[in-house]
């Protein structure tokens, strides 16, 4: 983005007023409560400054207020009224910057400074939508107009017009950065960035604002929290936004850019427009409008910076707001937390459409950059450092995605390193959003688009259109191209459902009955609840749904050995060894990933004199799999690719549980080479395996 002054910055130099009076109070105590004499401390200074600026009102009086108690409203009006009666009086002067227009005067009110609630423009409006005690209050009418609901309460133009200039006045106005260094004294310090900004420019506020999440000093955070929500009230306060995101405004025609034209709630709309943009972009091969590379980072940055609010989003606040109540009443704003409240009800048939259009629009942000999310960002921080998932020489659209996070760090969770309980809670949930909502994925969208509309319109909520691609895939419903397949394959490396099966909502609603029946001796979530659904797959316990989306999964993950976690563990090492693999998020030219499998089962069964064996540990991993996977042939993706012709030829009559493989073994003299040949293999492996059981007297087992 532009650079705001000596360091690169988003935002001008905004006042919080309300917060302002914290530094008054921690240095003014009342009276009888062991007060510092005044002139000193923090207060002297923002008395001083007060006299000065006036917070966008006349000179020489008081900045708004917040509401009180009564009692300490009273003693404090004695104070002010002692200030004033040593000040001369002038008159009331309109918020506008110098030149900016007039606005038609209601008068100042008696015994005291500016008010917005008796200028003319907004008295009516103020009146009508704003609760009485607020009135007084310049910064709390503020707030109530910015967040007022249309079209029942629709705010007029002219006081739009003067609301506008008010907030520039406050954000522009380079004198209260001596206030704002009071109150942040010691987090200056600790942010060498912004101790090292020049004084007297308005940027060190900017830096503050920029690092605001790395703030823990109180009263410093709340004032540069309702700094931040002012500027997100309007994009065109942002500093550099405009700079960066003007002719991407005109060119995606996301509204004028006049000042004072548009209304807090239409400024959203403009930013998200641009956000939709760039989605959009991603999600078509020739995009025909292209979002500029610095309106791309202003875009992601503002997101970023919004990410621990919901009302810094104000397009997402106001499509959200009857859905906050309805799903999230009692959760509390801040960190995050009423966005992943609202994604966790995003498919709920009660949401409006406003909203989950909203919320999408914002998990894909996510997906382009993980920090839009903030509980992700911050939970997984040092792991992310730690196993060296964000190395700076990677390009930047590509260590910020989404899915280059989730592989780094599921990857040194398979190697069986330690990651957060916290980071991989944030991980488990992103990976579950990705398999809930495909559009989610811009390769998906991209590489599938005609087998979705083709195959599975209509199927677009919780994970039913990914499920009804796999279908396709598994040649149930017609073709797939290989693009499509390969977005499919990468998706279900991405979210690795195999290892927890909580993240495939399709596959866990249609299994649970048979989770709570068959599998309830194992831990909810325990990567051996896929295998012991397998076991029970043709039996009385099995219902069909159930089948169809285990089946569906099963196809991906035996065409990619690192999909299966409990053989991955116990058998990457041989896997090295023996067959030459690389890292779980890394590929092999020389060895593809549906190959592995073929290669240790190679070596499963070679006696001593052979040499090169399995360890015990990996040996049963192999044989449970060829045991399951001998129920159906499409399981095994080197079984069906070689027979595919003889499958046809010889059994295609033959749809029962495992009577594929048993026809093709029945006509194993009538087979095309490669196809005899990995039949007889399996055969011999099966064989081997049923021996070694039945000497040590033991059934098989997960």
């Amino acid at each position: 983005m532009a650079a705001c002054g000596r360091v690169r910055r988003m935002f001008r130099l905004s006042a919080a007023l309300q917060l302002l009076l914290l530094a008054a109070a921690g240095a003014e105590k009342l009276p009888g409560q062991g007060v510092h004499s005044q002139g000193q401390g923090p207060g002297a200074n923002f008395v001083s400054f007060v006299g000065q600026a006036g917070g966008g009102g006349p000179a020489g009086q008081q900045l708004p207020q917040l509401p009180q108690s009564s009692q300490l409203q009273q003693q404090q009006q004695q104070q002010q009224q002692q200030q004033q009666q040593q000040q001369q009086p002038q008159p009331p002067q309109p918020p506008f910057p110098a030149g900016g227009p007039p606005a038609r005067r209601g008068g100042a009110g008696a015994g005291g400074g500016w008010k917005l609630a008796e200028e003319e423009s907004c008295r009516e409006d103020v009146t009508r939508v704003c609760p009485k005690h607020t009135w007084s209050n310049n910064l709390a009418v503020l707030e109530c107009l910015q967040d007022v609901r249309e079209p029942e309460n629709e705010i007029s133009s002219d006081c739009n017009h003067l609301l506008w200039n008010y907030k520039l006045n406050l954000t522009t106005d380079p004198k209260f950065e001596s206030v704002a260094r009071e109150v942040c004294k010691s987090t200056i310090t600790e942010i060498k960035e912004c101790a090292d900004e020049p004084v007297g420019k308005g940027y060190m506020v900017s830096c503050l604002v920029d690092h605001r999440g790395n703030i823990t000093e109180y009263q410093c955070h709340q004032y540069i929290t309702k700094m931040t929500a002012i500027i997100f009230s309007d994009y065109r306060l942002i500093c550099g936004f405009m700079d960066d995101c003007k002719n991407d405004i005109n060119i995606l025609k996301c509204g004028s850019i006049r000042l004072g034209e548009k209304d807090a709630h239409s400024q959203g709309e403009v930013v998200s427009c641009l956000e939709k943009g760039l989605v959009k972009e991603a999600e078509e091969r020739e995009p025909k409008i292209q979002v500029s590379e610095l309106c791309k980072k202003a875009i992601l940055r503002v997101a970023e910076l919004s990410s621990d609010d919901f009302h810094l989003d104000r397009h997402l606040y106001f499509a959200c707001r009857d859905d906050r109540e309805r799903f999230c009443e009692n959760t509390q704003a801040g960190e995050g937390r009423v966005y992943k409240c609202l994604f966790n009800h995003k498919f709920e048939e009660s949401m409006s459409e406003k909203c989950r259009e909203a919320l999408t629009t914002r998990q894909k942000l996510i997906a382009q950059d993980y920090k839009v999310s903030y509980s992700l960002a911050k939970s997984c921080k040092s792991d992310l450092k730690k196993y060296r998932c964000n190395v700076e020489n990677l390009p930047r659209s590509r260590e910020a995605r989404l899915s280059y996070l989730l592989m780094c760090l599921e990857s040194a969770v398979h190697r069986g390193r330690q990651v957060s309980s916290e980071c991989q809670g944030e991980m488990l949930d992103y990976r579950r959003m990705l398999m809930e909502d495909f559009s989610l994925s811009p390769e998906i969208i991209l590489s599938c688009r005609g087998e979705i509309e083709h195959h599975c319109s209509g199927l677009h909520r919780k994970g039913r259109t990914l499920h009804c691609l796999m279908k396709v895939v598994r040649g149930e419903k017609g073709n797939l191209g290989m693009n499509c397949q390969q977005a499919l394959q990468t998706l279900i490396q991405e979210t690795d459902p195999g290892a927890d099966y909580r993240i495939d909502r399709a596959l866990n609603e249609a299994c649970e009955s048979v989770i709570q029946t068959a599998c309830k001796h194992i831990r909810s979530g325990d990567p051996m609840i896929l295998s012991c659904l397998m076991e029970h797959l043709y039996t009385e316990k099995m219902v069909e749904d159930c089948e169809h989306r285990l089946l569906e999964l099963q196809y991906f993950i035996s065409r990619d050995w690192k999909l299966d976690p409990v053989l991955y563990r116990k058998c990457q090492g041989d896997a090295s060894r023996l067959c030459h693999t690389h890292g779980w998020n890394e590929t092999s030219e020389f060895m593809p990933q549906g190959a592995v499998f073929s290669c240790l089962y190679r070596h499963a069964y070679r006696t001593e004199e052979q040499g090169r064996r399995l360890s015990r540990e990996c040996r049963a991993e192999v044989q449970r799999i060829l045991h399951q996977r001998a129920m159906d042939v499409k399981l095994d993706p080197a079984l069906q690719d070689k027979c595919l012709i003889d499958l046809g030829k010889w059994c295609s009559e033959k749809t029962e549980t495992g009577q594929e493989l048993e026809c093709l073994q029945d006509h194993l003299d009538d087979l095309v080479v490669e196809c005899r040949d990995i039949v007889g293999n399996l055969t011999e492996l099966e064989s081997e395996a049923e021996r070694e059981y039945a000497s040590k007297n033991l059934p098989f087992k997960v």
